[in-house]
């Protein structure tokens, strides 16, 4: 299998990704990050996320994706959407995953949530970290296990990725984007 693994994420000064409630605030969405985001996973070939994740994008429906769950033993068809792939990975590799899913080659887009971003520490090859350093979630979601008592920076480097410069997204939110990549 050579699927090149991405992580995506915004995320509050305090590592947070959604509010206590489980929701991404308002204050978390910026335009900017929203069209990164969006144009990212045009060129992904699959995406990950949790049951509770989902882009929010025009062409959400178009793209193959695993949706990770406990809910069934491995994998299976998700009756809700024909481009999906359910899957527990207690129950089948990440690459039978993939392979169920019909996508062994290119590129993985893993997009959430917090458990499902720290399944993949090992596998990134690149992590975009988008962090919005006016906003504050106390008691929210958190990117990774470990955070807060961690940063996001901490946990990322700890796990052999490095900080490339980052650039500024919007400059009022204070939004910046840094790209994570293995050492």
């Amino acid at each position: 299998m050579m699927l090149r693994i991405e992580g995506y994420a915004i995320v509050s000064a305090d590592g947070m990704l959604a509010d206590a409630s489980g929701v991404m605030p308002a204050t978390l969405k910026f335009d900017a990050d929203q069209r990164f985001f969006e144009s990212a996973l045009e060129l992904a070939d699959l995406i990950v996320h949790g049951r509770n994740s989902f882009e929010d994008q025009p062409h959400s429906a178009l793209r193959r994706r695993l949706v990770v769950t406990r809910r069934i033993p491995a994998l299976a068809p998700d009756p809700g959407n024909p481009k999906a792939t359910l899957w527990n990975p207690a129950g089948a590799s990440f690459a039978d995953a993939c392979a169920a899913a019909g996508v062994v080659a290119g590129s993985a887009a893993i997009i959430g949530g917090g458990d499902v971003f720290g399944m993949f520490l090992d596998r990134y090859d690149t992590f975009w970290l988008s962090r919005a350093s006016h906003v504050r979630l106390p008691g929210g979601v958190p990117v990774f296990p470990g955070v807060p008592a961690q940063s996001p920076a901490h946990i990322l480097a700890a796990h052999g990725l490095r900080a490339e410069p980052p650039r500024v997204l919007d400059e009022a939110g204070g939004v910046t984007l840094t790209a994570w990549q293995r050492a």
